[in-house]
């Protein structure tokens, strides 16, 4: 896509995490977790599974016992069943020093670990527990992310910092020190991996806070202070419209900046919920701010008192959801689809213009207006649709577009 204004993204060092490059100039990585007990191989199987045909590019799974650490082998070997390739990322915490050395098979499945180094050990525990995850990795080639979390942080650290500020003859607000806490022990901790031998280029670097002002600040003054890859995302960001809205809210400033080479959009599900739904989100971000592109994307009218039908929002939604089912078979046929723009507009008034700008745009009749819709395919208008077969007369020209504009026979650029 063309690059939007403004934007340039900060230069980082590219680390490979499986077949899938985290930062230089690859494009900003989606990556989302499951929550399964991944003791329970197939349902773990399953979710990482759903999770990469929505278009998580990784999956971090959660390594917390003997047991768990026992799974993962056997979860990547279904995953390699069913032609999933998304690499996986070991979350460990407290003990993964003892189930990587317990169990080495649970290491080589997987593409990344991830620590907390607030979580690896506390007091003299702390440094060889560290290094121990360090060097396991070293061994096994694989690159680490070193992800702090502000509700995790390592308190002696926080502590040391906090009587630091309050020595000096005009401390800082708390919330400064803390943020800074956050940031030094990320550094340090990978400052330490250095000097343990993993490589600069096998490091990645989080700082996830949960209130939208604290993580901008903290990963603005992050990004000015290393060339780590940076992996973004609002820890505990909520549920539904609020979880949306504040990553939302986050991710949008810092990605505008050019700071983020991989993000996570952490929502959390309602009751029975599709666990999918994060990775929509963050695709969804990075698409409407021009970014990337993966689907192509509905843009619909909100309604007024012009539209009191509710045809238009329902073939809004058809529309929308006819796109993302093709997309897995779209994607493999037609590059570049996912570029593509349609608009279900509905009525007069903003109707036919915004048709237009669209590749593919039908403008529907709205209260009192003549009950036909007429059709734009690239700016000109090629048909009027009318009757009960609008749906899907529309879909139709939409599928015999994806064929002539990106097809194989279709003219280049």
């Amino acid at each position: 896509m063309e690059q939007i204004p403004g934007y340039q993204r900060r230069v980082s060092v590219p680390v490979k995490v499986g077949h899938v490059t985290v930062g230089g100039d690859a494009p900003i990585v989606v990556q989302s977790m499951t929550n399964t007990d991944t003791v329970d191989e197939i349902r773990t199987a399953v979710q990482v599974a759903d999770l990469a045909r929505a278009g998580s590019e990784l999956v971090r799974i959660t390594v917390n016992n003997e047991d768990a650490a026992r799974a993962v082998p056997g979860i990547r070997q279904r995953l390699d069943d069913m032609g999933i390739e998304v690499p996986l990322v070991g979350d460990f915490h407290f003990n993964g020093h003892k189930l990587l050395r317990a169990v080495p098979e649970c290491g080589r499945a997987l593409g990344k670990l991830r620590i907390n180094p607030g979580n690896v050990g506390k007091g003299s525990r702390r440094d060889p527990q560290f290094a121990e995850v360090v060097e396991i990795a070293r061994d096994l080639d694989r690159p680490i992310r070193i992800g702090v979390n502000w509700g995790s942080l390592d308190q002696d650290l926080l502590s040391r910092l906090m009587d630091e500020n309050a020595r000096r003859p005009d401390p800082a607000p708390p919330e400064a020190v803390m943020q800074d806490a956050v940031i030094t022990s990320s550094l340090q901790s990978a400052e330490r991996a250095e000097a343990l031998g993993l490589r600069h280029d096998q490091i990645i670097i989080s700082c996830k806070m949960s209130r939208v002002q604290d993580l901008i600040s903290v990963y603005s003054d992050l990004a000015k202070r290393c060339d780590f890859p940076l992996h973004l995302g609002l820890t505990e960001a909520g549920m539904g419209s609020k979880g949306i809205v504040a990553s939302t809210a986050a991710l949008s400033v810092l990605l505008q900046q050019g700071i983020g080479d991989t993000i996570r959009i952490s929502l959390t599900p309602e009751p029975g919920g599709d666990r999918t739904q994060e990775v929509i989100v963050a695709q969804e971000i990075l698409q409407t701010m021009g970014i990337r592109s993966f689907t192509p994307l509905v843009a619909a009218c909100p309604g007024c008192g012009r539209t009191t039908s509710t045809f238009f929002q329902e073939l809004a939604d058809e529309i929308q959801s006819h796109v993302r089912e093709r997309m897995p078979e779209w994607s493999r046929r037609y590059p570049g689809v996912e570029s593509m723009s349609l608009a279900v507009m509905g009525c007069v008034v903003n109707g036919p213009g915004e048709s237009r700008q669209a590749d593919i745009g039908i403008s529907l009749p709205g209260t009192g207006e003549k009950p036909v819709a007429p059709v734009y395919v690239d700016g000109e208008k090629t048909v009027t649709l009318k009757g009960e077969r609008i749906a899907d007369e529309f879909k139709e020209i939409v599928e015999q577009y994806v064929e002539r504009r990106y097809g194989s026979g279709a003219p280049a650029g």
